[in-house]
Parts: structure tokens; C-alpha cells; sequence
């Protein structure tokens, strides 16, 4: 999740407090039109798995708590220590 907040910091760097896991991304214009394909090649980057549009909603992208349920969960567990 560190590198998705940290493009999304890079694409708002007027931010001037962290963002929530509940914040709505799309409400809040931390993610608009213009990022969303970029959004998405870095989602698949990060989770080495490619993102089928016709299978997920704007709801899927629309919290960093969706989005790691969603698309990140494996790769969270991958990076995990082992213990």
C-alpha cells in the first residue's frame, strides 16, 4: 500500500493530511479520469496480476481499503515477513 499512497501523494501534492483507508478516492478527486489508466498499470505492477475491466466496478478503486482488498491482498501477504 506504500507505493499506492505515495502515487497518490506524487499526483496531489497539495495534500496536506494522509489519506484514510475509508476516503472516498474518486469523491475527493484523488484519482480523476485523467490518472485512472495509470492508477490501474500500477495496481497490476504492484500485484503482478493484470486487471480485467470487464470483471471490477468504479467501487472497486473507490477506497486504499478496496483497492487492497481487491488487488492487493496476495501482494501484502507476499511481502510479509515470514514468521
Amino acid at each position: 500500500m506504500q507505493r499506492v499512497t505515495a502515487w497518490l501523494n506524487e499526483k496531489n501534492p497539495g495534500l496536506d493530511s494522509p489519506i484514510g483507508v475509508e476516503e472516498d478516492l474518486i469523491e475527493a478527486r484523488l484519482i480523476d479520469s485523467m490518472d485512472f489508466l495509470e492508477f490501474i498499470d500500477l495496481l497490476e505492477e504492484i500485484s503482478g496480476d493484470s486487471i480485467d475491466l470487464q470483471e471490477v466496478t468504479i467501487d472497486d478503486f473507490r477506497t486504499l481499503a478496496r483497492v487492497r482488498e481487491r488487488f492487493l491482498s496476495s501482494a501484502v501477504l507476499a511481502d510479509a515477513p515470514a514468521g
